[in-house]
Formats: structure tokens, sequence, C-alpha cells
């Protein structure tokens, strides 16, 4: 009775493994081949048990392809993850490739030399392949190396240079080279342009004395309203003088407010030199 007690803790240990042994992902019918001009031909079949003996060579031209059938518990089924690993032994570099799968667990996956990393087509020493296998669920995944690559490189065609890959990181500063604020046209234009516009004064004064302009009721009008002419002509030679300071100087932000004070002062002013009368608060006067 208590060789029986003693013996139970070991058979309920051994029933454990066997049914984690059944309840992990394997693989089956796996097969690597080679094609190309180094290894053309050459098939070999893969185990679970132990990696092949010796190491698969892929040359600058060939083509490795690895066939298998994904199981669960010993039926064909896709695992939601298949992974080829390839790892340097030396430096610890590695790379995956995914495994083509299909519902009925057949899975496919090939690697050529362009596929590989620069720095894992210098390694020294063979590739260490693994096979990945895994899914959802409480099956164990499976895990551990089926073969050996061993890359040959073409000694006539020169390794491709790497290249540093772009990261995100401060910068050297930046300055802002800002364009130049716009510039008056040339001095002798506008002159020009001036001398045309005073031209037309003379013009003005001898068209109003044809046409029988009454100069002597300026002053009569002037007298009736001094303030309002006053500030009318006042604004009349600000808005000139201000032309002239946007042309010299300042920019169109300093023009309007000033330019919209002085447009108001006339308006109104307007009204008030001329004897114009209105109601702004009756819209029916008139």
């Amino acid at each position: 009775m208590r060789f029986l007690r003693s013996l139970l803790p070991s058979i309920l240990l051994l029933g454990a493994s066997v049914v984690d042994a059944a309840s992990s992902w394997k693989f089956e019918d796996a097969t690597i081949s080679v094609s190309g001009k180094v290894g053309s031909g050459s098939k070999d079949k893969l185990s679970i048990k132990a990696p092949l003996s010796k190491p698969v060579t892929l040359g600058a031209s060939d083509t490795v392809k690895i066939l298998l059938t994904a199981t669960e518990d010993g039926k064909p089924k896709r695992p939601h993850q298949a992974f080829l690993l390839l790892t340097d032994q030396d430096t610890g570099l590695e790379t995956t490739f995914p495994i083509t799968m299909k519902e009925t667990g057949k899975g496919k996956v090939d690697i050529t030399q362009k596929d590989l990393p620069i720095q894992l087509l210098s390694s020294s020493k063979p590739l260490s392949a693994t096979l990945l296998l895994a899914s959802f669920g409480t099956a164990q995944g499976y895990s551990s190396q089926v073969f050996s690559l061993e890359i040959k490189t073409d000694p006539n065609t020169p390794l491709p240079k790497y290249e540093k890959p772009l990261r995100y990181g401060k910068l050297a500063e930046i300055h802002h080279i800002f364009r130049a604020d716009p510039k008056s046209g040339p001095k002798i234009v506008s002159v020009i342009f001036v001398l045309a516009v005073l031209a037309t004064v003379p013009v003005l004064l001898g068209t109003w004395a044809y046409l029988g302009a009454n100069l002597s009721h300026l002053s009569k009008a002037t007298s009736a309203a001094p303030v309002a002419h006053g500030l009318f002509f006042g604004s009349i030679v600000l808005m000139e003088g201000l032309f002239f300071l946007y042309y010299h100087s300042w920019n169109l932000f300093q023009v309007l407010p000033v330019g919209l004070a002085i447009g108001l002062v006339i308006f109104f002013t307007t009204f008030n030199a001329y004897g114009i009368e209105t109601d702004f608060t009756n819209p029916t006067s008139g």
C-alpha cells in the first residue's frame, strides 16, 4: 500500500507530461530543397527530433524552399504564428521569415540571399535556422532548430554597402532666411509720374476759369464753416502725405488704420462744409 502511494505522484507526473506532449504544435512531411547553381537538386527531409547533420548551402543565385505541414495534437491545422528564424551564432543578430500557411496546415517559405540583411550575409559561421509554430489556446508552441544555413557569396560580386537607418532625434539648428521686404520702384519713374500729376493742376484751373467757376464764393463758404473747410482740406493734404509714407517706408498694416481715420474725417466734413444736411437716424428725411 505504501508502495502504491509513493508511486502515485510519479504516475500522475508521467500522465501530465504525456498529455502536455500530446497537446502541442509539431510539423510533419517537412522537406528543404535548394534550386540554383551551387546546391542545385539537393533535397532533405526535416525532423522534429534533431536538426540536419550537414548545413544547407545557399549560393548567390540559389533559392531555398521549405515545405511542411503543421499539426496540433497530431491533426493538420493552420497556426496563427509560423516563422523561420535565422540567427547569427557570433553576434546574435536574427531575422524572421513568415511561412505562408493554408487552412489545411500546409506551409511554404522561400529564401534567397537578396532576402537576407547585409549583416547576415557576412557571417563567418552557418546561420542557425529555428522553426516557430504557435497559436492561441493551451497547446504548447514549437520552437527548435531544424537546420543550419551556410551562406556562400559570389567572390566576383562585392557585398552591398550597409546604409545607416533613419533614426529620429535632435537635428542641427535651422536658420530661416526670410524674403526681403518689397521695395519701391526706381525714383526716376516716381518723379515722372509726380510731374505728370502736377501738370494736370494748371489744366484743371484753366478748365474752371473757362467754365466760369465762381472763386469769390470760396471766401464766403470758408467764413460760414471755417472748421469744416479746414478739416476737409487738411484731410486731403494728410491723405496725400499718407500715400507718400506708404511709398517711402510704411507698410499696408500701418497705412490702413490711419487712412480709415482720415477717410472718416473727409466723409463727415464734406456734408458740413458744403451745407448738405442729412439725418442718419431718420431714413425718411432727405
